[in-house]
């Protein structure tokens, strides 16, 4: 056969073999195909696996279902007791909806992410310095219910939003320091009080014995004795009673007067 007779087999099967490769598409497991024909978005998306198209009719726009994360950068936030610190966070969001992802919003990415800045100076800006840092689960929370409305219509799902850091200035830092400091102290103060009540309570009950039980004290005198001989000690103390003591002062002090 001639070149004159191949020619124009073989430019009929070029032109189907282009057209044929440019309406076969093969989508990824987490893919979804938006398609549009004629201007017109199809209803149903189509995918994964093989997806064939009307080309040059229909175009198709991929769209990844996979969960995105996105790291919002460091925002300055005020807060309700007027303390000024940088905050950043970290936001988890997916498409569900590919076709209201595509139609409902030029870029879902962009508007995901500047929602998420604004969201965050708007929660935080809204509490005090204290539950910001001891209520944090909270905050999250709340952070991705609102976020989860503002992205429904755009068929993106925030799954978390977790607050990461909050850098405070190094005033505010040292006034925390001194603060923990001096409840520390309070507590100190307070669990010394409270041994020395234990301790006072518990002598009250050993001198109630005492006094019910007068030969206790001679048997304390001589325990006394023993632990002081175990020691190896010369030194032996005689407890006298305060009254005799009082008793020998009231008679020396009577006769200096005679």
């Amino acid at each position: 056969m001639t070149s004159d007779v191949l020619l124009p087999i073989a430019i009929p099967i070029f032109i189907v073999l282009v057209w044929l490769f440019n309406c076969l598409n093969i989508m990824r497991e987490y893919e979804r195909a938006v398609v549009f024909r004629l201007g017109r978005v199809l209803k149903k998306e189509k995918g994964p696996g093989l997806v064939l198209i009307l080309w040059p009719i229909d175009k198709i726009v991929k769209v990844s279902l996979r969960v995105v994360t996105w790291d919002v950068p460091s925002q300055d936030v005020i807060t309700r007791d007027n303390v000024s610190l940088k905050v950043n966070a970290v936001v988890y969001f997916r498409v569900i909806s590919a076709t209201k992802a595509i139609i409902e919003v030029e870029n879902f990415r962009y508007a995901v992410e500047q929602a998420a800045q604004t969201g965050l100076r708007s929660v935080l800006g809204e509490v005090e310095l204290d539950d910001l840092l001891a209520q944090r689960e909270k905050l999250n929370v709340r952070l991705q219910t609102i976020l989860d409305e503002q992205t429904e219509a755009w068929g993106v799902k925030v799954t978390q939003v977790q607050v990461k850091q909050v850098d405070l200035p190094q005033e505010m830092q040292r006034a925390i320091a001194a603060q923990a400091e001096a409840e520390r102290e309070r507590r100190a103060k307070i669990i010394a009080a409270e041994g020395e009540f234990q301790a006072a309570a518990k002598l009250a009950e050993a001198a109630a014995v005492l006094n019910r039980e007068p030969a206790a004290i001679t048997l304390r005198y001589l325990q006394t004795l023993v632990e002081i001989g175990t020691e190896k000690n010369t030194t032996i103390v005689f407890p006298l009673p305060i009254d005799l003591l009082g008793g020998l002062g009231a008679r020396l002090g009577g006769e200096v007067k005679k």
